[in-house]
This record gives C-alpha cells, sequence and structure tokens, in this order.
C-alpha cells in the first residue's frame, strides 16, 4: 500500500465561525485518540467541526460533536460512530492552565481547525471568551469597511 504524505500543515476541517462567536485569546495544538477508519475519513476530508465543542472531565479533554463521516469502505468489523467523543492529548502543563481558566475565569474551549503535521492528525483549540451581540456587530463592520477599502483602493 503506497501512502501518499500529506502537505506539511494541510488542513482538514476548519470552524469559521468560532472566530465570529468568540474572542481568541491563546490557542493550543492537541492530538487526538483516533481509531483507523477515521483516520481514513481525515484523510478523504470528511471532517466537520461547526456543532463541535472542547470539555473538561477528570483532568482530561475531550472533543464532542465532531463529525467524521465514515468511508463505505470502512472496515466492517467495527461499527463507525461518526460523532463519538474523541479525546485530547495534551501535556499536563497545558491540561493544567486550560481547567483553571476554565473553571475560573469562564472562558471556553473551542475547536478551531483540524489539520495534519508530520503526519499526524492535530486539532488547533482556542481558549475563548463569548462574544455579545454588539461585539459580533463590529466584527460585521469592521469585515465590511475591509472589504469596501479593498474595493476602493482597487478602483481608486
Amino acid at each position: 500500500m503506497n501512502k501518499k504524505p500529506e502537505k506539511a500543515n494541510a488542513s482538514i476541517a476548519e470552524n469559521r465561525k468560532a472566530r465570529y462567536d468568540y474572542f481568541i485569546e491563546e490557542t493550543y495544538e492537541a492530538g487526538m485518540a483516533l481509531q483507523g477508519w477515521e483516520v481514513k475519513s481525515l484523510r478523504a476530508g470528511r471532517a466537520q467541526l461547526k456543532e463541535a465543542y472542547v470539555f473538561m472531565r477528570d483532568a482530561e479533554a475531550f472533543l464532542f460533536g465532531a463529525h467524521i463521516s465514515a468511508l463505505p469502505t470502512a472496515s466492517t468489523h467495527v461499527i463507525p460512530d461518526p460523532i463519538r467523543t474523541r479525546k485530547l492529548l495534551l501535556n499536563r502543563i497545558e491540561l493544567n492552565r486550560l481547567i483553571g481558566a476554565v473553571e475560573r475565569k469562564g472562558y471556553t474551549l473551542v475547536p478551531l481547525e483540524l489539520y495534519w503535521k508530520n503526519g499526524r492528525v492535530k486539532l488547533r483549540i482556542g481558549l475563548a471568551k463569548g462574544k455579545k451581540d454588539h461585539d459580533k456587530r463590529d466584527t460585521e463592520k469592521d469585515r465590511d469597511w475591509q472589504r469596501d477599502k479593498a474595493r476602493l483602493m482597487r478602483h481608486g
């Protein structure tokens, strides 16, 4: 079986809405405990982070609600669960920092992007504070102004 090498840091799936709904203050890179069929599906780009979130339990981090759809050729003796909860692999220092931020300071952990790094699947998670509606409107205004400014510069 010839494996084609993944492009360095090739993105698999991105949670675009996260930056709209949250102020991302810090990002962390986490590994994921995956099953074989999930890796194959990710290689085919069949993943979605739209509904996903990260939660802490017993001093460990888990990704919940991420959707990895099985390929039709997934093995016959494994029943694939596309939205199973997957354990995130972080080091103890990072976990302790995240637990402190989530429990004491009211932060949320948001999955930002799934990507390949050295042939392994990584998940970028953001330590985030929720935006209020007026913050979202500001974000939209800024984005619209940047777009208009670029348009004016081109046609100026």
